[in-house]
């Protein structure tokens, strides 16, 4: 969990597709483990896109010392979108290609643009990368994307906002502040949420969900 940010790997692992032979537009999403001791409790996750013909990818995510340094916490890269985060091998959360996903990635930066917590970050309850993640999936929900129960702050809403469509867009959920809430879902099922941390069942995955492990079951993700 420990180790120092600037030699830790940030190669590509290899599982993202090669531009060059897949001129097909692409939408993805990505989680890896938290640096450092946040990796014992949640994941980082980000979105990758790329378009028709385009010749390479560009990465969208929330970055907590961009904010630090004065600048805007949404982070635009172009590049390899399967880089570990800083050691932590990523998994593929989302992979949406072909026909219907140009129109996709246009409300995808869309809903980027207008994410609200540019300039605000906390690692906990959030506004944080998982923050960022989840908006788009709400302000998108033909994505479908279904975050793992340990993305720490997928359930911060706002200060004044309590009730939401889950980040599937196949539910909704009820939050205070990303501390305490509760979520119904026929992609995530049941999840149950106290100071931030995730429990709960998945039955379409027969899967359990637990804080800092993750989903367990045949099908869980």
């Amino acid at each position: 969990m420990g180790g120092d940010w600037r030699t830790a790997d940030r190669s590509s692992a290899g599982i993202a597709p090669d531009p060059a032979t897949t001129p097909e537009p692409i939408l993805q999403a990505y989680g890896a483990r938290a640096f450092r001791w946040r990796g014992a409790f949640a994941v980082h996750t980000w979105i990758a896109v790329k378009r028709q013909g385009a010749d390479h990818f560009t990465t969208y995510e929330v970055v907590g010392w961009r904010h630090w340094q004065g600048l805007s916490a949404v982070a635009r890269t172009d590049g390899p979108p399967d880089r570990h985060w800083f050691g932590s091998r990523p998994t593929v959360y989302l992979d949406r290609r072909g026909e219907g996903v140009e129109a996709l990635i246009d409300k995808v930066e869309a809903a980027i643009e207008a994410y609200p917590y540019k300039d605000t970050y906390r690692t906990w309850p959030g506004p944080n990368s998982n923050t960022f993640t989840a908006y788009v999936a709400r302000a998108v929900p033909e994505l479908g994307l279904e975050l793992p129960p340990h993305a720490i702050g997928k359930d911060y809403l706002g200060a004044t906002d309590f009730v939401a469509s889950a980040p599937s867009g196949t539910g909704y959920q009820i939050s205070l502040f990303g501390l305490f809430g509760l979520l119904v879902a026929r992609e995530e099922g049941l999840e149950v949420t106290i100071l931030g941390l995730t429990f709960g069942i998945d039955p379409l995955d027969l899967a359990i969900k637990l804080p800092g492990v993750g989903s367990i079951g045949p099908g869980a993700t």
